[in-house]
C-alpha cells in the first residue's frame, strides 16, 4: 500500500520548512491563513472538475482523442529529432507518478531508469498523463504581462536548455477539447528575470522575451518553443499558464478581452532540475535554489489526485538537444478567474506600459467577501 499525503499534510511540510512569509517576487508574500484558504478553494473546485470528467473517461470520444495525443506526441517527439539532427541519438524519458513528496523526494531519479527504445509502444511512453488530467487554479503570481504576442516561438536569444512543451486543454462542462481559447505561457530566464516588467532586477517594459500566446486547435492543444526556466529567491522552478475565453485577436498580432478560465503553473522534476542547474548559464545564477517540497505554490498543485509535475522526455543524450515537455489540463471554460489574474503591465504598440491600477499585494490576497 503506498500512503499518499493529503493537502494539508503537503501543506503542513511546506510551513514547517517555510519561514512564516516566503518572498519571491514582490506580491508572491503568503501567510498561513492566506495559503491555507486559497489552497483550500483551488482544491474544492478541482475535485468537482475531476468528477466531472471522471464521467466521461471511457466515451468511444475521450478514447479517440487519447489515441491522437499519443500518436501527436510520438510524431513531434519524431519531427523535434530530426531537426536537431540526432534522429539516432539515445534518449532518456520520466515516467509519471501521483503525489508531490514521491516526486519531489531527494532520492527520486528515474529518468533513465527504463530501456525505452524505437520499438516500443506509443502508449508505453506517450499515453501516460502526469497531470491526472486536472491541475488545480492557482495564483498567476505578479508578473502577467496583457496583450502579449501571439506566437509559439517565444526564446528571442534567450540561452538554455531548449524546450518544446504541447499543452492539451479539456472543458470538463462536457470532456471535449477546449478549442477557440488563448493560452497564455511565460517564464523566467536562466538567471531569474522576467522580461515585460518595470521592476527592479527585470528585463524592463521593452522586453518580450519568453512570453507568448497561442489559440488551442481543434483538440485543444498549444505548443510552445522556450527554454527550461530559471529560478529565483523564494521560488521553485516553474512555468506560469494563463487560459483565456473569449479574446479577440487583433490586427497587430496582439490579444484584447475576454475572461481568464484558467491559471496554474507547472512545475519540474527535483533530478531533472538540478542536472540542468548545474549547467551554463544556469549555474551562474547565484540566488540560492528553493526546493519543490520548500515552495508555496507546489503545494497548491500536488495532491493524490493532481501531480503538477508534467511529463517529459529528452531528446537526445545531452541536454543541449533539448527537451519535450507535455500535459493535459481540464479547465471550466465558464468559469472566470479575473481576480486572480491582474496584470503588471499591457504589450502595446512600440512597447510596454505599466498598469496604473496594478497592486502586488492585491496578487496574493484572497478576493473580497461581501454581505
Amino acid at each position: 500500500m503506498v500512503f499518499v499525503p493529503s493537502v494539508a499534510a503537503v501543506l503542513a511540510v511546506a510551513l514547517s520548512l517555510s519561514p512564516m512569509t516566503v518572498l519571491g517576487h514582490p506580491g508572491e508574500k503568503y501567510g498561513k491563513r492566506e495559503a491555507m484558504e486559497e489552497m483550500g478553494n483551488a482544491h474544492v473546485v478541482s475535485t468537482m472538475n475531476a468528477r466531472a470528467l471522471e464521467a466521461c473517461h471511457n466515451s468511444p470520444e475521450v478514447k479517440a482523442r487519447k489515441d491522437r495525443a499519443m500518436a501527436r506526441r510520438a510524431e513531434t517527439f519524431a519531427r523535434l529529432r530530426r531537426e536537431r539532427g540526432i534522429d539516432n541519438a539515445p534518449w532518456l524519458h520520466r515516467r509519471d507518478a501521483a503525489a508531490l513528496q514521491k516526486w519531489a523526494a531527494l532520492s527520486h531519479n528515474k529518468t533513465g531508469s527504463f530501456n525505452f527504445n524505437k520499438e516500443t509502444p506509443n502508449k508505453e511512453i506517450f499515453g501516460t498523463n502526469t497531470s491526472c488530467v486536472l491541475t488545480p487554479d492557482n495564483a498567476n503570481g505578479p508578473y502577467f504581462v496583457y496583450q502579449e504576442h501571439i506566437r509559439s516561438d517565444v526564446v528571442e536569444d534567450v540561452v538554455g536548455v531548449p524546450l518544446h512543451l504541447e499543452l492539451q486543454f479539456i472543458d470538463v462542462q462536457d470532456c471535449k477539447p477546449a478549442t477557440k481559447i488563448l493560452v497564455d505561457t511565460w517564464s523566467c530566464n536562466a538567471t531569474g528575470a522576467y522580461s515585460g516588467v518595470s521592476a527592479r532586477g527585470e528585463g524592463g517594459l521593452g522586453t518580450t522575451y519568453l512570453r507568448g500566446v497561442q489559440p488551442t486547435d481543434e483538440d485543444g492543444v498549444v505548443s510552445f518553443d522556450t527554454i527550461f526556466p530559471g529560478h529565483y529567491a523564494g521560488r521553485a522552478t516553474h512555468q506560469h499558464l494563463i487560459a483565456h475565453v473569449g479574446s479577440q485577436v487583433l490586427e497587430n498580432g496582439t490579444y484584447t478581452g475576454g475572461n481568464v478560465a484558467h491559471l496554474s503553473q507547472l512545475f519540474f522534476d527535483q533530478t531533472l532540475r538540478d542536472t540542468i542547474e548545474a549547467t551554463a548559464p544556469y549555474k551562474d545564477n547565484t540566488i540560492p535554489h528553493t526546493t519543490n517540497l520548500r515552495d508555496w505554490f507546489t503545494g497548491y498543485a500536488a495532491t493524490a489526485d493532481y501531480d503538477p509535475f508534467p511529463n517529459y522526455i529528452m531528446l537526445g543524450g545531452d541536454l543541449k538537444d533539448g527537451l519535450f515537455v507535455w500535459a493535459e489540463l481540464g479547465l471550466n471554460t465558464s468559469s472566470n478567474w479575473d481576480y486572480y489574474a491582474p496584470y503588471a503591465s499591457t504589450w502595446k504598440e512600440g512597447g510596454g506600459y505599466d498598469n496604473p491600477d496594478f497592486d502586488f499585494m492585491r496578487v496574493a490576497s484572497p478576493p473580497p467577501t461581501h454581505g
